[in-house]
């Protein structure tokens, strides 16, 4: 494990929680009319992918309960294609997704470590 592997893992569920916060008692419609909650959200789930991207291989590896390469594949589509970002696709991994994302993540970081 290299020595930043878990300050990674643990900003990906810092981010992660920010994007639930912000969801929280949020209907579709709230987040359809509000630029800024949907412009939030892509950084958000940005930065969760950016900072899977930096975990090692090898961590990667022994965590294999994490779906790293769908947290990363997102975070590229969420880079490359900005000018084409699926918005109901961001929605969903906000709200679908990230939560047992959260818990997964807090077993390997506990909050607060």
């Amino acid at each position: 494990m290299q020595k930043d592997d878990l300050t990674y893992a643990g900003h990906m569920p810092d981010m992660a929680r920010k994007a639930a916060e912000k969801t929280r008692g949020k209907q579709r419609v709230d987040y359809d009319s509000d630029e800024n909650l949907r412009l939030a959200m892509a950084h958000l789930i940005q930065s969760v992918g950016e900072a899977a991207r930096r975990v090692s291989p090898p961590f990667q590896a022994a965590h294999p309960e994490i779906p790293w390469r769908d947290i990363i594949g997102m975070r590229h589509k969420v880079v490359h294609d900005y000018l084409t970002v699926d918005f109901d696709l961001v929605w969903d991994v906000a709200t679908v997704e990230l939560p047992p994302l959260i818990a997964q993540l807090e077993k390997l970081v506990p909050p607060g470590e």
